[in-house]
């Protein structure tokens, strides 16, 4: 089950990269260039906002039975000063939940304004807020906090 889910979470986080990109290029692009928010930016930003959750879904399932937090948890006194533990344990976690609070408030914010420079302005600050804490926590391959490879198989 960890290995399966592992692989899903891997796989999942280049859609969440991708769709808020996306969602980024659109709202810049709106905001910038004076663009009516048409029905396709709406539903970039709601497919934004859902893969993320999904992503947090699973996040959060796997923090739950990972082995590497088990042993976190377990000698957090000793974890808590090896980096890699350190980072799955506490960092990686606090720091995407951080995100997806982001982009969930910019997606909610956006949404109730009035003026669509407003939707797209608003979208595009808290979408690349959450963008820069995201790129800053994944354990990319040459990441210096810890690494892994930019897909997992089981």
């Amino acid at each position: 089950m960890y290995s399966v889910l592992l692989t899903i979470h891997s796989l999942v986080r280049w859609l969440v990269l991708i769709s808020l990109l996306v969602a980024i290029y659109r709202a810049y692009k709106g905001w910038l260039g004076h663009a009516p928010f048409s029905t396709f930016d709406n539903a970039v930003r709601i497919a934004t906002v859902t893969i993320s959750h999904v992503q947090l879904v699973l996040g959060i399932s796997l923090y739950c039975i990972s082995p590497v937090v088990r042993y976190f948890l377990n000698y957090f006194k000793t974890a808590v000063h090896e980096r890699e533990i350190r980072f799955f344990g506490m960092e990686h976690i606090t720091m995407m939940v951080l995100a997806i609070v982001l982009i969930t408030i910019g997606s909610a914010k956006a949404k109730r304004q009035i003026a669509d420079g407003q939707r797209f302005k608003t979208m595009a600050i808290w979408f690349t807020v959450a963008l820069v804490v995201i790129f800053s926590s994944i354990p990319w391959q040459f990441s210096p906090l810890t690494s892994r490879p930019y897909f997992r198989w089981c």
